[in-house]
């Protein structure tokens, strides 16, 4: 089976001032679909540096990424957004979520960018926040709910317009260790259930251990 997202030979170097700094150095990664796969490795050794390529946010320095076996490298402006709107979700460690909109406007305007309107994206909406566990949260704002249920929010938006990819950036990083289960618990069932494929970077290797189904370390920027 052919990866659905891979990085081949992918290298990025900052330059600050004077001194390059090396993030990545020759990196090769294969996730296949309706993989959950957990990066880890210790801080400044790359991880989030990779994400954000495979997530087109950022560019390599030299390689290529590769989504359904296309390079990126060549994506007009355009199409790297269309990418990032439809095929890759993102979440992260802090949510982001709009903190004066409520749990249904957060997720509602990610499909709003979509595309979506009218009472399909009010359905849509719904349908997202109970599949996460919020149904009776819907107009909370991000202040009026805990951790755990930010980062559902956070979930539910990042899958409005069905991405194949959730990439998670230490997602149970604000959290305590029943939320950051339960989370992953959510998670892995919608590897399970809904084929979704996810890279998730974590420091906590007891929690890459019990949910995903292979981890990859990284050091100084290289796949160890």
């Amino acid at each position: 089976m052919s990866a659905l997202l891979s990085a081949t030979g992918v290298s990025k170097v900052y330059q600050m001032g004077t001194n390059s700094v090396t993030a990545l150095d020759n990196v090769s990664i294969e996730i296949k679909e309706g993989e959950f796969v957990a990066i880890q490795g210790t801080s400044g050794s790359g991880k989030s540096t990779l994400l954000n390529m495979l997530g087109g946010l950022d560019h390599p320095s030299s390689g290529e990424v590769f989504f359904a076996s296309k390079p990126l490298g060549p994506f007009t402006k355009r199409e790297m957004a269309r990418y990032r709107r439809f095929s890759v979700g993102m979440i992260f460690q802090n949510f982001n979520l709009i903190p004066t909109m409520s749990a249904e406007e957060n997720v509602s305007l990610a499909l709003a960018f979509g595309g979506l309107r009218g009472q399909q994206r009010r359905d849509r909406t719904a349908r997202l926040l109970e599949r996460v566990g919020l149904k009776d949260r819907l107009s909370h704002r991000p202040s009026e709910l805990s951790g755990g249920e930010q980062q559902r929010v956070a979930i539910a938006r990042a899958l409005a317009n069905n991405p194949k990819v959730l990439l998670a950036d230490e997602p149970t990083g604000n959290l305590d260790s029943v939320r950051a289960h339960e989370l992953l618990g959510l998670l892995r069932e919608m590897v399970n259930v809904d084929a979704l494929t996810i890279l998730m970077v974590t420091h906590d290797h007891e929690l890459a251990n019990s949910f995903a189904h292979r981890i990859v370390f990284m050091k100084d920027g290289k796949v160890v």
